[in-house]
This record gives structure tokens, sequence and C-alpha cells, in this order.
């Protein structure tokens, strides 16, 4: 015979509760999502504090040359004459046609107009000629340095430097979303954590009914829970359950269908802008979050580059239309956030018969937030010149890129462990972050 729970409680959706018990319950009512489940269980309690560091690979390998342009060197229009873009003082073309001036030596691609802004405003940095010291120019080996955090992908290394910042460092809040990537697998970068999750859509964490439950159902199941949780005598449980609700109700509001992003932001309707869109959602949202990381493909620009238009400056004006919604969206908060764009080698400083460029050596960083000493190109200069290039003809290695990446963690990220994140590292201090 079986046995219900007052003298009201004989429906088979609430026996089916009841005899399922607590856990079995909220993993049935969660999809059997460990992650919220977690978060369900253990939701976040205490503040924040250091930067919530977002992360951003450019696959491919971005033509740092036409990114942020050395308009002041003869020997980039000698190389380039059919990929150059136009020089600001260049008053044959229209200003949207022109490199925008940043000094006296660098210009930002016109496609990345909406960022000047935040570079007029100190928010954004650039750091010319970095890279690591892989020399092999093969996509698979450069990326698995930098997202190792070493010289070389020979260095036997083997879980990821941002996963080794997070075993370092205790845990700012309770809660399994303290990583995420919004990828189809994990990166390199995560290899080693236990905190990591992947998604690719914050849709993964809606409440989740069977399907062959209607509204009116599903309602009376919410409801039904929130009574039992009442009924439940035992303190912890019934604090659980409170905390449960809470934490529901919180990512529902957070379901990027509905997100409403603030200051009148508008993210393109491309993979990085839904990404970020996303990273928006999931800070305001305070769910404990503390790395994000995401990427855009689509930078090994061998054939058909193109200069002010085509296919680099397509990818270039996502990449900046995303980053500055993102700004735009985020306001104040981007006191408290840190985003580092980075890619696994530049290209070479000749254009190619294909009117493209060949995999090369140095490239970009592009640092965006709060703690940045921005409205600066940083860069330990080495020339164009062929007796100035790495042989067979590439932009030389002057900054190692960990040098921004270990200023990142000791100074925003309040991680002092820079030599276990970063083993062998060398810090000489660039000052890019405050």
């Amino acid at each position: 015979m079986e046995r219900y729970v007052g003298d009201d409680d004989h429906s088979p959706i609430r026996r089916q509760i009841l005899l399922g018990g607590f856990s079995a319950m909220l993993g049935w009512l969660l999809g059997g999502n460990s992650a919220l489940a977690q978060i369900a269980l253990k939701p976040p309690r205490t503040e924040s504090k250091g930067d919530v560091l977002v992360c951003l690979f450019l696959r491919g390998g971005v033509d740092g040359l036409n990114m942020v342009i050395p308009y002041a060197e003869d020997a980039y229009y000698r190389n380039r004459p059919s990929l150059a873009i136009p020089t600001p003082n260049d008053r044959r073309r229209p200003a949207n046609e022109r490199a925008i001036a940043l000094n006296d030596r660098f210009a930002l691609h016109p496609a990345l107009k909406p960022l000047y802004p935040l570079y007029e405003q100190g928010k954004l940095a650039f750091v010319h000629a970095c890279g690591s010291m892989e020399k092999s120019r093969s996509h698979f080996e450069a990326m698995s340095a930098m997202e190792r955090g070493v010289a070389e992908a020979k260095v036997g290394i083997n879980n990821g430097w941002i996963a080794r910042h997070l075993l370092s460092v205790p845990r700012r809040q309770s809660s399994p979303l303290r990583a995420v990537a919004f990828s189809n697998v994990l990166p390199e970068s995560l290899r080693g954590s236990t905190d990591a999750v992947v998604l690719q859509t914050l849709s993964d964490f809606r409440l989740a009914m069977p399907k062959t439950m209607g509204i009116t159902q599903a309602e009376e199941m919410q409801h039904i829970l929130q009574e039992m949780y009442a009924r439940n005598r035992r303190r912890g449980v019934s604090q659980t359950a409170q905390d449960t609700l809470e934490v529901l109700r919180s990512l529902q509001r957070i379901d990027p269908t509905r997100y409403q992003p603030a200051r009148g932001a508008v993210y393109p309707d491309s993979s990085l802008g839904r990404g970020l869109k996303q990273v928006a959602a999931l800070i305001k949202a305070q769910v404990g979050l503390e790395v994000a990381c995401l990427d855009k493909g689509g930078w090994d620009t061998h054939v058909a580059q193109g200069s002010i238009s085509g296919w680099m400056a397509g990818n270039l004006a996502d990449l900046a239309q995303s980053l500055a919604a993102f700004a735009t969206d985020m306001g104040d908060a981007m006191r408290h956030i840190m985003l580092v764009a980075m890619t696994e080698f530049g290209r070479r400083v000749r254009e190619n018969s294909g009117l493209g460029t060949d995999h090369g050596r140095a490239g970009v960083m592009l640092v965006l937030g709060g703690g940045v000493r921005g409205g600066k190109v940083f860069a330990r200069w080495p020339g164009l010149e062929p007796h100035q290039l790495e042989e067979p003809g590439d932009l030389r290695v002057t900054t190692d890129y960990r040098e921004v990446l270990a200023e990142v963690v000791q100074r925003r990220l309040g991680n002092p462990n820079v030599a276990r994140v970063f083993p062998s590292l060398k810090v000489s201090g660039i000052g890019v972050a405050v």
C-alpha cells in the first residue's frame, strides 16, 4: 500500500516526487545536468574579489600587421602593395578607408573603429610584436604552447595555464560555474581544472521538464516542489531547497533568448557576439563566474585576405562590434573585468601570390578592461626592414605573451603564484595591467 504525505497528496505527479526522493527529483528537474545540480545545492553566497577574466582565442593566426598597422614603416607598404591599409594621412581616400591613428607609429584597421573610443578612454591597449618561442609555424603546436602557458610546444607540461591559476588560488565562491568555456570542447587552457564547464549555450541550464508534461502540469510540479520543501523539517535540506529554487529563478532570468543588454548595446548575431552576450549575462547574474573562455576562428588568410574590405576586414568588424557591445553592456562593471584576446602567431610581412599572407611569428594581443593601462600600444618594436626580420621574413617576437598574462594573473586576478602558473618565465614587466 502506497503512503502519502498529507491527506491531499493523491496525484500521480505528487506520488512520483515523494517516492523518488529529494535527490532524484532534483536530478530529474535539472535534466541530468550535474553542473546545475551543484549550483543549486551550493549557491554562491559571498562577493567576488578580483577581476573576471574573459579569455578570447583568435584561432588561425591573425595578421597583426593589418590589425594594428605600423604605418610609419615604409617597409610595410613595400611588402604589401595590395593588402596594405592606407595611412591615416592619405587624403586621397575617404576617412572610412584610412587607418585610424593611435600614435605616430601605429594605427587601427578601419574595421576596428568601434574600439577606438575604448582606446581613447584608456580602457583598451594593444601589445605588438608578441608571441611564444614556438617557431614551427604550426597552428596546432603554437596554439598548444600558448594554451598550456609555455614557451614552446615541446615543453612537457600537460595542463593549461588557466587551470593552474584556478588550482593555485582559493575559490572566491562556491559555484560550479567558476570557469565556463563557450565551445564544443574543453580548451587546453582549462585542461586539468576540476572547476571547468563546457557549454554551447546557457540554454543548457534551463529547468527541464519531461516533453510529455504540459504547462499546467509543469507549474504544478514547481508548486509541489515548493510545498514539499516547506514541509521538510530538516533545516539543512529545507535551506538547500530554498536555495535551489532561488538559483533556478536566477538562471531562468538569464535565459539568453530573453536577456536584454544594457545601455542600448547591440551584439552582432555571430558566434562571438552571442558568446559575449552570454558571458555578460552570467557576470550580471553573480553566479560565481571567475573565468570565461571563447574562441573566434577564421583568421588563416592565405588567399584573398583583403585590405580595407574582404575576408579579414569582415572578421575584424565582428570582433570590434562584439567587444564594443560587451563593454557598453557591462558599463561600470568593466572595472572588474579583464578581457584578453590572443592568437597563436602573426603572418609573414610580405604578401603572397594569392593576395594573402602566410604563417609568420609575432602577432598582437588585445587587453580590455578597467585595470588596463590603456590608450597605448606596448611594443619593443624590432622593425620591418630585411635585416630586422626573422627568417624567412617574419616580424620578430620581442615580448613573451606570458608577460602579459602574468601581469593579468598577478595584478588583476589577485594571484601571487605566477611561478606556478607560468613555470620558468622570467617576468620583466611591461606595465599593461595596473
